[in-house]
């Protein structure tokens, strides 16, 4: 039995937490092959951000072809794009591509260092019209839409309807910036909203969450898993590895959440 394929295309960080490293261990956890495109090189760890690196335009296409030239890819995630050229270059070869695509607008690591300048939000807002799903936190999606963050579910709901007339298939607007015990993200389709409601965790360890989520959900989605049951998976698999979080103890800072929770534990 063959493992699906699922692509990352996103930034590679060192400390192992987030980015591609995170992606690739969320696909081998949820029964995917995991294949990537790497978009720039982070040096970081638990505390910071000390240097960012881009790759060329022309190394990004290059690994993009290779990929999909090759490896029968069933789903995409889009992670750090680190600029509006490499926006440009990762929708230039997605075009015409009839693959599931869920985009993680990746604007500030968990340290508050910033990963996309800003000029090249048009570019990201451009570029989730070719999503089947935008997964942004509270204040990446005020960012996309100019407003202010949401702090109700009914404004949760708007703006994720904002976000889908830029074209997304759906959005799933993430809760956890907000401070209520009850952590809620909300999925926006045609159809309506849907929410995913678990209890709020009590730790610091909490780097790569979005990246994990975002992977999971394309991990199902190169299940075949239809798009509601694929979110519903990956969110309780990342409540999971928030659970295991601090069993890992790496780094002094926001450590990472435990993506092989369900494997071995050192709690």
């Amino acid at each position: 039995m063959t493992a699906p394929i699922a692509l990352t295309i996103a930034g590679s960080d060192s400390g192992g937490g987030a980015g591609i490293q995170a992606d690739l261990k969320t696909f081998s956890a949820l029964g995917c092959y995991g294949a990537s495109v790497v978009t720039a090189l982070t040096a970081q760890n638990t505390r910071t951000v000390a240097l960012v690196e881009p790759a060329s335009p022309a190394m990004i296409a290059g690994q993009m072809r290779a990929v999909l030239d090759d490896l029968d890819v069933r789903a995409v995630k889009l992670g750090m794009l680190g600029g509006a050229q490499a926006i440009a270059t990762v929708a230039g070869c997605l075009d015409g591509c009839d693959l599931p695509i869920v985009l993680d607008p990746v604007m500030v690591a968990k340290s508050g260092d910033r990963l996309l300048p800003p000029d090249a939000i048009d570019a990201l807002r451009a570029l989730a019209g070719c999503a089947t799903l935008l997964t942004p936190n509270l204040p990446e999606a005020a960012c996309l839409l100019g407003c202010a963050p949401a702090t109700t579910p009914a404004q949760m709901a708007e703006q994720g309807a904002a976000l889908r007339a830029m074209g997304a298939g759906a959005v799933l607007m993430k809760g956890g910036h907000g401070d209520s015990a009850i952590c809620t993200d909300l999925l926006v389709t045609a159809q309506g909203a849907m929410p995913f409601r678990a209890r709020r965790l009590s730790t610091r360890n909490t780097h790569g969450t979005g990246c994990t989520l975002s992977a999971a959900i394309a991990a199902g989605l190169a299940h075949a898993l239809p798009l509601e049951q694929a979110v519903g998976v990956a969110h309780r698999y990342l409540q999971r590895a928030i659970a295991a979080a601090d069993d890992l103890c790496v780094g002094s800072g926001h450590g990472p959440v435990h993506h092989f929770h369900a494997v071995w534990s050192h709690g």
